[in-house]
């Protein structure tokens, strides 16, 4: 893809690289400097071709900085091409969708008009929190699951009679899926989230096809960990073997990786949508497919 350049920003820089070899496309790096005052300048290494344009970054936290960020570079892109795919591994704001309690705003709506007017013609997201958020974009967008590779990691690990377990009904489809690529069964347990606090608790009674057995709790993301201590409790009472967990997105806010490994969780595997020493799933290779 001759005609093609990869822009990669400050917090998808190895992910945009990996992107471009995968596309035969140009590729131009960012560098990012923040002033004292904590305002960032973004400045692009190279001069893209003529042609297309897909700028590669991700907004995880911090959230809003990270968004800016990839703002500039689309605005900038848009100085070469008309024709610009903003490819943003993990969207920030996605779990903010809908109005939950009176008076909330819809963020995710807000960030969509932004990205359109930045010059983005065409977004490429992986595993959005909700299929609903789409709806929000005014431009054509595409939602790419990494849920086969993460399936295609576990196969390679021979693990124990494994079973797929989502932490949540809401996540049961994830877990069917993932556990059809693996080849195995799944189950959904049920929680209770307080919308006011965030504070989580299971509410599945005793499972028996858990004892001895090693599980694979699957999600879309992991932020505090909450949802996933909650369920690791719970699935060590039932006198189940190991507990590995495998997500898209692994935001671990501040201890949450060291709380979910003392909640009894053996390995931690995610994405490269957020780099991060969890990070053993390149995504490359799906959104090159989807571009």
């Amino acid at each position: 893809m001759s005609n093609v350049t990869v822009i990669g920003g400050n917090a998808s820089g190895d992910l945009a690289r990996r992107l471009a070899r995968k596309l035969k496309a140009g590729f131009v790096g960012s560098n990012l400097r923040v002033f004292p005052d904590g305002e960032g300048k973004v400045t692009l290494l190279g001069k893209p071709k003529s042609g297309k344009i897909i700028v590669v970054n991700s907004t995880y936290p911090p959230v809003d900085s990270n968004l800016v960020y990839t703002l500039a570079l689309i605005s900038k892109a848009s100085e070469y091409s008309n024709q610009i795919t903003a490819v943003i591994p993990y969207l920030g704001y996605a779990r903010q969708d809908r109005e939950f309690l009176a008076g909330e705003v819809v963020t995710l709506s807000v960030i969509a008009d932004l990205l359109k007017a930045a010059g983005a013609s065409k977004m490429i997201v992986v595993d959005i929190h909700s299929q609903m958020g789409m709806r929000h974009f005014k431009i054509p967008i595409r939602n790419v699951s990494a849920i086969e590779e993460l399936a295609r990691y576990f196969k390679k690990m021979h693990l124990k009679d494994p079973l797929v377990v989502s932490p949540d009904s809401g996540g049961a489809k994830r877990a069917e899926i993932f556990a059809g690529f693996y080849g195995t069964k799944y189950i959904a347990l049920k929680k209770q989230r307080d919308r006011r606090n965030g504070k989580v608790r299971i509410i599945t009674s005793e499972l028996d096809d858990v004892r001895g057995r090693d599980l694979i709790l699957v999600d879309d993301m992991i932020s505090t960990g909450g949802s996933i201590v909650k369920a690791t409790e719970f699935l060590k009472k039932q006198k189940c073997r190991r507990v590995f967990v495998a997500c898209t997105h692994a935001l671990l806010i501040g201890d949450a990786e060291r709380k979910i490994r003392k909640a009894g969780v053996t390995q931690i595997v995610s994405t490269n949508t957020i780099p991060g020493k969890t990070a053993a799933v390149d995504v490359a290779g799906i959104i090159a497919k989807a571009i």
